[in-house]
């Protein structure tokens, strides 16, 4: 071999090493910018799962207990499934336990994510069985496609996207009360104070009617209508407002605006009396 020769495999052979660097270069950034992806998305599902604990305890439920761990050598062990176990170098998400790719909630570093146990695990792509052939020897089962950990990091933020949606959605439902919940809150509280006042309004002309055959006298009737009756319907209203009128997670105490509650309740079942009153006489 003349020395030319010598010189061109020198130049392929160093060439080749360069691409060789290259290679694993790039392979090692792609490593990490996978890992910095898994991170990311480990700590906002961990974010997300808090935030929706507090959700969950503003609207009394409790968060669900964990799933019980598969058994060794049961169907939902990864150990016993078909196919060779990812490379240790591969930031490859594992399995969640039913057959199913993790997405989400698998992620390195977060084997169960309490925050979405309600969420289903992107279906596997399960490997086809092999014909037996007829002299009853067995071919071996094809080996389930290898996880694009690209591919399964996408599927997980996207599925992130979602529950930030929806937690959203809940997060405003969770700010409007269950009484009105598209009223103003003076509205709701006028309304409430309004309602407890015609009520009592109702219990005013039961008690007009009664007194009218001797069953309350005059004195009673009186004190019902100018104090009783009145500091019924405010107190009703009050506790009403405090109990349906309240958003589920709000920072403080909603206003119950008790002086107009006081007004229009004190107002309204004297004003109603005197309302009958003229009614009975014009129709008198």
């Amino acid at each position: 071999m003349s020395f030319e020769e010598y010189a061109a495999l020198a130049r392929q052979l160093a060439e080749q090493r360069r691409a060789g660097e290259r290679d694993a270069a790039a392979e090692s950034e792609r490593r990490r910018d996978l890992h910095a992806a898994a991170d990311y998305l480990h700590q906002r599902l961990i974010a997300q799962g808090h935030r929706l604990d507090q959700l969950g305890r503003a609207i009394g439920i409790d968060q669900p207990p964990a799933a019980p761990t598969a058994a060794p050598g049961s169907a939902a062990d990864p150990a016993t499934w078909p196919g060779p176990p990812p490379s240790t170098g591969s930031p490859v998400v594992s399995g969640s336990g039913d057959g199913g790719s993790a997405g989400a909630a698998g992620v390195p570093g977060q084997p169960g994510v309490g925050a979405y146990p309600q969420v289903p695990a992107i279906p596997a792509r399960l490997a086809l069985p092999t014909a037996v052939s007829p002299a009853g020897a067995g071919v071996p089962a094809q080996r389930a496609a290898a996880v694009d950990p690209v591919v399964e990091l996408e599927l997980a933020r996207r599925m992130a996207d979602e529950a930030d949606r929806h937690g959203q959605q809940a997060e405003l439902l969770a700010q409007r009360p269950a009484l009105l919940p598209t009223w103003s809150p003076l509205a709701r509280a006028v309304a409430v104070y309004a309602a407890c006042g015609a009520a009592a309004g109702v219990l005013m002309l039961t008690l007009v009617l009664a007194s009218g055959v001797g069953l309350v006298d005059g004195f009673t009737l009186g004190a019902w209508i100018c104090a009783g009756l009145p500091a019924l319907a405010f107190f009703g209203g009050y506790l009403v407002l405090g109990r349906w009128g309240r958003p589920a997670m709000v920072a403080g105490t909603p206003p119950r605006y008790l002086p107009l509650g006081f007004l229009i309740c004190f107002l309204l079942v004297p004003l109603g009396y005197c309302g009958y009153l003229l009614l009975f006489r014009a129709l008198r």
